[in-house]
């Protein structure tokens, strides 16, 4: 009869363990934003703004004091520790009052996920049927999985993962034995022993768990010693809220994803953020600022700021690198570098700058002057305005925008037609497009496109120029002169600001890198004095200086590339040229003002009055394919009136050079 009472009971025991109603186990954790080592760059609370991160790897040193201190028969009880319980009986009997507790870190567990009480007897009773019940479905390191993920350590903080990144500033995978002892005590009484705010009751409480494991011998003298030496920390570190513009980005593209791996580096986007800010504060009031590295070999972003910080008054919540400006110069060496690869232009060609009209556009230079005659190369490097319309308007505006798609940009014309002006920056971009455009250059002319999430493959875009053509451009570009103090030679860089002053632009590469950097108020209203080579510039230089020790060498010409002075070029290439000119009348060729082609002239008998500009004198007039006149030397005579009716007239120079009108003369 005993023992069948006892197998009864024991089979009534497993079946109501059995019946156990279990808590939620699947938690929502923090989702994470790491870099491409695994660095935290940026964590979002859950729930009212706890702090939860999945546990990751944890320090075997603070595993092994965690059981040792809390439960040291943790891997061979089945949830619940009788002699423990026995143990704290006893002890309360003794001392009238409870003095340790008999939880099981399995109970422990159980309490955290029902968020119960651990002191009344019903509360105690149903930890330890989930304790059991817990045992019987999850392996220990799932257990003890479950505590590290729960365990209370302070204020918002649950998990050893958020301690140690609040309370350290580091991750729980190497911790001191004084750190770890710390985070043995703190889950007994959270709030009571936040160092932060009772340092006295934290330090004692660290210090009972340290001298435990040194009698235990976890730890020896010599690291308990060191170990009661280091103080415990007086304040939370935040959270790291690294790259929070792009991070928001990866978040909403895949909010199912708990974890989000980039390729950015998180070393590298805390410096660029501290660039980013202190040029922007010392450019004036509301600036803002944006800045992107890439390895254009790769196509891996390694850093990306938005704004120069995320909550500001600056509009730092706009991420700039996606907002769409004007690029101001940024795009003529792309034009350039067009006109290289279809035959009209050598770095060396000739071009005239000088007033110029197209339609009704007439552009200038930005600083209104004329310089006649220079080559390509300087003119690219001088940036200006004329020489690189009157390229655009030999290739076509379209042809432009076509090579911008191609290349991986996302073009936005404000017309939803090219015009001549796109190539002073009458086009929007955003800096990632300007960004892929010279990461193109820089790749000889056809670039990988830009992506931030690691271990994505490398997608070629669209070739936009040849390799000779982007060499020459390259070439010319790191002839540009550097900020003051900067290295020169090492870097092909262009620099550019829109109409207005609203946006100032550098963007560069060398070798294996380019940056692009954007300084500007996010409203779009003008900075005054604003320029790219004064505000961006040097943010350039200095970007690539906290990016590596030395620039790596730009390519090598390659083999087609013809490398001549002006003199040695062929005739077609010394000077530029619209492919119309060759069917066009010299500029200085003889030209009839009067009468004007067409008219209708009501002169009776008197003779017929002609007035003639350039060529060169003498001139000989015919009228109806008859010469009525030689040896002219004036700019306005007559000629005999060939009677009513319609009649030709002819004026030749002494060069051959000729002009005609048509009209009607009437009695």
């Amino acid at each position: 009869m005993l023992l069948f009472l006892a197998g009864a009971l024991r089979d009534a025991g497993d079946q109501w363990i059995s019946d156990t109603d279990l808590p939620l186990i699947l938690t929502e954790t923090s989702t994470e934003v790491r870099d491409r080592n695994g660095a935290l760059l940026r964590a979002y609370p859950v729930g009212t703004g706890i702090w939860r991160l999945a546990p990751g790897k944890v320090d075997a040193g603070f595993t092994a004091m965690l059981i040792r201190y809390e439960d040291k028969r943790f891997y061979s009880h089945s949830g619940v520790d009788g002699w423990a319980l026995l143990r704290a009986v006893r002890q309360a009997i003794w001392n009238g009052r409870p003095v340790s507790g008999g939880s099981t870190l399995t109970m422990q567990v159980a309490r955290l996920l029902e968020d119960g009480t651990t002191g009344r007897w019903a509360g105690k009773l149903r930890q330890m049927r989930v304790a059991w019940a817990l045992e019987r479905r999850l392996s220990k390191d799932d257990i003890l999985r479950l505590y590290l993920t729960h365990a209370p350590y302070g204020g918002n903080l649950e998990g050893v993962r958020a301690a140690t990144v609040a309370w350290f500033g580091k991750e729980p995978h190497r911790l001191t034995p004084a750190q770890s002892a710390l985070l043995v005590a703190l889950p007994q009484r959270p709030e009571g022993r936040r160092p932060d705010r009772y340092p006295d009751q934290a330090l004692a409480a660290r210090d009972r768990v340290l001298h435990r494991m040194q009698k235990h011998n976890v730890l020896d003298g010599a690291e308990a010693r060191v170990a009661l030496s280091e103080p415990i920390p007086d304040a939370q570190r935040p959270f790291p809220q690294l790259a929070p513009h792009l991070a928001d980005r990866v978040r909403l593209e895949q909010p199912e994803k708990v974890t989000h791996v980039l390729t950015l580096d998180a070393d590298l986007q805390h410096k660029v953020e501290g660039l980013v800010a202190r040029a922007a504060a010392a450019a004036g009031p509301q600036v803002s600022g944006a800045l992107i590295v890439a390895n254009h070999q790769t196509g891996e972003i390694l850093a990306s700021v938005g704004s120069p910080a995320y909550q500001s008054a600056r509009q730092g919540f706009v991420d700039m690198t996606q907002a769409v400006r004007s690029p101001g110069s940024t795009l003529k060496p792309l034009i350039y570098g067009l006109g290289f690869d279809q035959g009209m232009i050598h770095p060396e060609t000739l071009i005239h700058d000088g007033p110029v009209m197209f339609g009704r556009y007439a552009p200038r230079n930005f600083d209104g002057e004329f310089r006649g005659d220079v080559r390509i190369r300087d003119a690219l490097q001088m940036s200006l305005n004329i020489p690189v319309v009157r390229l655009t308007n030999e290739l076509g505006a379209a042809r432009l925008v076509a090579t911008l798609k191609q290349g991986g940009a996302n073009p936005k014309l404000p017309s939803g037609v090219p015009g001549l002006a796109i190539a002073l920056g009458g086009v929007g971009l955003n800096l990632q497009d300007l960004v892929q455009l010279y990461a193109g250059l820089a790749n000889a002319g056809q670039g990988l496109k830009l992506h931030h999430r690691a271990g994505q493959s490398s997608v070629p875009v669209g070739r936009m120029i040849s390799d000779v053509a982007a060499w020459h451009v390259s070439d010319i570009l790191r002839g540009l002169a550097p900020p003051s103090g900067a290295q020169p030679h090492v870097l092909a860089y262009k620099t550019g600001t829109s109409y207005g002053h609203r946006d100032a632009w550098a963007i560069g590469y060398d070798g294996r890198h380019v940056i692009g950097v954007w300084l500007g108020r996010a409203d779009g209203t003008p900075v005054p004095g604003a320029f790219g080579g004064d505000l961006a510039a040097p943010v350039l230089f200095e970007a690539f200086g906290r990016l590596k020790p030395d620039f790596d060498p730009l390519p090598a010409p390659p083999a087609a590339t013809l490398i001549l002075g002006a003199a040695e070029l062929p005739l077609p290439l010394r000077r530029f040229r619209p492919r119309s000119a060759a069917f066009e009348a010299a500029q200085d060729a003889p030209q009839l003002l009067f009468p004007p082609d067409g008219a209708r002239l009501a002169l009776g008998n008197d003779p017929v009055t002609l007035k003639v500009r350039g060529g060169v004198a003498p001139f000989m007039v015919l009228t109806d394919g008859a010469a009525v006149a030689t040896g002219l030397y004036q700019r306005e005579f007559e000629v005999p009136n060939p009677g009513a009716g319609f009649s030709t007239f002819v004026v030749v120079d002494t060069a051959g050079r000729s002009d005609r009108v048509a009209v009607r003369l009437e009695d």
